[in-house]
């Protein structure tokens, strides 16, 4: 019995502190993301969850070395992998909006605020492989952290 309690209480401790992890990648770049979302018209909850699901919340090694929350791929100077490095978060956040607006589907949508027609859009558009499957777990991500 003492065991499980304190497997609970390991388990408990680890979901929080996730879940504290989760809200503070999102506050970290939300303001970032509500004035990019201004000036390109794409929702601040696209922007949001697309970065989150890339970095895995911020945690992902393309994020932390090479400043890459959208898993873009180009040069980078600092390792071999073939994402691309970036100045810092910003640099990396208005290189995927100004990717997003040089898309084809882009002025359809400017100003939209349907999630799911963004991310139909941006999966189709070569952004990813499968792209039902991806926007299905843009979907679960949103709503896993409260956008």
């Amino acid at each position: 019995m003492r065991n499980f309690i304190r497997l609970l209480m390991i388990f408990i401790l680890f979901f929080s502190l996730k879940i504290s992890a989760q809200n503070s990648y999102i506050s970290q770049y939300k303001a970032f993301a509500t004035e990019l979302s201004q000036e390109f018209g794409i929702p601040t909850v696209v922007i949001l969850s697309i970065a989150y699901m890339e970095t895995g919340g911020g945690t992902s090694s393309a994020c932390k070395v090479l400043n890459n929350h959208f898993g873009m791929t180009g040069k980078n100077d600092i390792n071999s992998s073939r994402f691309k490095s970036f100045a810092d978060s910003k640099a990396s956040y208005r290189a995927f909006c100004e990717w997003v607006s040089k898309r084809k589907f882009y002025e359809k949508l400017k100003g939209s605020q349907d999630h799911n027609n963004w991310f139909m859009a941006i999966a189709s558009s070569g952004y990813s492989t499968k792209p039902a499957e991806w926007k299905q777990k843009l979907n679960v991500v949103m709503k896993k952290i409260g956008l």
